[in-house]
């Protein structure tokens, strides 16, 4: 955990949980409009962090490296769950599964949660191809080329969505702009009112694409972040570690939250979905991390991800 920005893997921790949460069947369909809340800011922050984060002063061999142990992953769970959708009666339901479709899934609009990884792949080629001109552009210059790229690459080529690049974008612009990430974010209680009024006054722009969705980002940060200074230390390194093992719950997530429908009726007494929430969530999460770390122990990490996949507290 040494070198790492505490604050940040706070914030993926309350992120991810939510992720966790919504992609419960039976939470989402209780509470929708709590999952419109939550969808419009929940995945802006990890792209915001990625982008911050993304280093492109590197060697062409070193980022091919960094793609491709991104790309094997990404490949082996988001072909799985393709397969697994024209099966199991899931929300994203494949009636007929051909070639073509397969394919269209892989390289363009993936399914369930990995088109996260497929937007950062885009999005750190791009990056990095534009800042290979980084020394003959201006911060004006680069910073316009950036987006055009990123415009092209959503609206022209349709691999990705302009709603989610533009916060790796956003990203990219903190860290260039040589400022902190919490220089930026700042901390604050305070900011839970401005952004209840937004869900209350304009629940039609709940959307990450829109100027609202946009405040309600910054405002659920800073809210988590106020939230984050009040925590006991215990409670700070559980989130810490949660945080920091983001990548083993976001890939591995979805093989427990499927079995997690069974659990529905075994708390059918609690009308709220409170216990089932509580219990689904743990039971998500200690999964991920334990086929993490299993994966770890036979040593089979290395080829799957490049790299140990569990993260010690």
């Amino acid at each position: 955990m040494k070198n790492r920005v505490k604050e940040i893997d706070y914030l993926k921790c309350v992120f991810i949980v939510l992720m966790v949460i919504f992609h419960l069947v039976y939470v989402g369909d209780k509470y929708p409009y709590a999952k419109q809340v939550v969808y419009t800011f929940h995945m802006p922050v990890f792209l915001l962090i990625s982008g911050y984060l993304a280093n492109m002063d590197k060697g062409m061999g070193d980022m091919l490296s960094k793609l491709k142990w991104l790309f094997i992953p990404y490949a082996v769970m988001e072909a799985g769950y393709v397969v697994s959708a024209s099966v199991l009666p899931i929300r994203e339901h494949i009636d007929n599964l051909t070639a073509a479709l397969f394919a269209e899934k892989m390289l363009l609009h993936p399914l369930g949660p990995y088109w996260y990884l497929h937007t950062l792949m885009v999005s750190y080629i791009i990056y990095y191809a534009v800042n290979r001109l980084r020394p003959r552009l201006g911060v004006v210059s680069f910073v316009c080329l950036l987006g055009l790229c990123f415009y092209a690459a959503a609206r022209l080529l349709h691999i990705v969505e302009m709603a989610n690049v533009i916060y790796f974008l956003g990203g990219v612009l903190i860290r260039q702009a040589g400022l902190k990430f919490l220089q930026v974010f700042r901390p604050s209680l305070l900011a839970a009112l401005p952004f209840a009024l937004l869900c209350i006054v304009s629940p039609e722009e709940m959307h990450r694409d829109t100027l609202t969705g946009v405040a309600m980002v910054y405002l659920a940060v800073s809210v988590a972040l106020g939230i984050y200074g009040l925590l006991h230390d215990k409670v700070k390194r559980a989130a810490c570690f949660i945080g920091s093992n983001t990548l083993a719950i976001l890939l591995f997530s979805p093989m427990f939250t499927i079995v997690a429908k069974q659990f529905v009726p075994v708390f059918a007494f609690d009308g709220s979905a409170t216990l089932y929430t509580l219990f689904s969530v743990a039971f998500v999460l200690a999964g991920s991390l334990a086929v993490a770390y299993v994966m770890d122990r036979l040593k089979q990490s290395r080829w799957f991800s490049g790299k140990e996949l569990y993260n010690r507290p």
